[in-house]
């Protein structure tokens, strides 16, 4: 069964939880100037949290939660976050699946679901999720299009069996009485490629593909003058290449270290041109915008090919791409 490996698990915190019972055993004193509660006797350095990127407070307060009830179940973007999968600003709601309740409720910031159609539930170091199957199926019915195409990418490209992946979603997916999101779930089923290896490659993909440009090639390698270079989209009909950047690739600690690998794209983008293949550049802020990456691709000789699907386009209009996680 392709779902069953898990090699992106998250279950250790962001920052370090300490628990109110554990500071008084160890002398340590939590204070309201210095601590952030993050959960009832849950608590985490103040001035760290308020630093950290809208999906890793996500992150600590899933892990907090689950610290504190470790019975619960984890579902949807909850599950996402133990499980690996890319997860989006940062969410309003702890999920919790329980299928013993007659109906879904919210308690503050948790909301737990229940279902007709059952789920079923893996440990993940402990932590109890509904399984990748079954997280990856239920994001894909409520997320918007482009993320939801990040976490079916991400979920068949990291699983083993991966080929067999999508016919497991889709079995499952018809399998279920719920019928939201039947028809992006058609979409996403016949779209979805595990090569794309970044939720920017993924959101891109389905950016390129709703204003109507020609579908790409993903991870095509050419080789010229000794070296082998690995692009992210080609563009047969224009020769063309397009290279999406996360930028945290260039964020290293080794200012030395930075600025050598700038030099080497650098050079890389300069041997592929030097071989008669125009280049594009955006990163994940201009994809969500739309209109920068469709300048990039413009400027590097590509057409479109048909009319721009508006109702597709107009779902990324309310998401930030500040908060967007671009990594996973």
């Amino acid at each position: 069964m392709p779902f069953q490996l898990v090699d992106r698990a998250v279950t250790v915190s962001p920052l370090p939880l300490l628990l109110i019972e554990e500071a008084r055993m160890l002398g340590q004193s939590v204070s309201r100037a210095t601590h952030r509660r993050i959960r009832k006797g849950v608590y985490v350095d103040g001035a760290a949290y308020d630093a950290l990127k809208p999906w890793e407070r996500y992150a600590v307060r899933v892990l907090a939660f689950a610290r504190r009830h470790p019975s619960a179940v984890l579902c949807l973007e909850s599950a996402a976050v133990v499980l690996g999968l890319p997860t989006f600003g940062e969410a309003r709601d702890i999920h919790v699946y329980d299928p013993d309740r007659a109906a879904s409720r919210r308690f503050g910031d948790v909301a737990v679901h229940t279902s007709d159609d059952p789920r079923a539930v893996t440990s993940v170091d402990g932590i109890l999720v509904t399984t990748m199957i079954d997280t990856v199926v239920d994001l894909a019915r409520v997320l918007p299009p482009a993320q939801a195409l990040a976490v079916v990418d991400a979920s068949i490209s990291s699983v083993q069996g991966g080929s067999q992946a999508l016919p497991e979603l889709s079995a499952r997916a018809a399998s279920q009485r719920a019928r939201r999101g039947r028809v992006h779930l058609r979409w996403l089923w016949e779209f979805a490629d595990g090569a794309a290896e970044s939720p920017a490659e993924s959101v891109s993909r389905a950016v390129i593909e709703w204003v109507g440009f020609p579908r790409p090639v993903l991870q095509r390698t050419f080789r010229y003058e000794g070296h082998r270079d690995r692009v992210d989209f080609h563009f047969p009909e224009s020769d063309a290449i397009g290279e999406v950047d996360g930028w945290e690739k260039y964020a290293l600690a080794d200012p030395d270290a930075a600025a050598q690998r700038l030099a080497d794209e650098k050079r890389r983008e300069d041997r592929l041109r030097r071989y008669g293949h125009p280049f594009a550049r955006w990163d994940l802020a201009e994809a969500w915008r739309v209109d920068p990456l469709v300048r990039a691709l413009r400027a590097a000789g590509i057409r479109r090919t048909y009319a721009p699907h508006s109702t597709f386009l107009a779902t990324l209009a309310s998401y930030s791409p500040r908060t967007v996680r671009a990594s996973r």
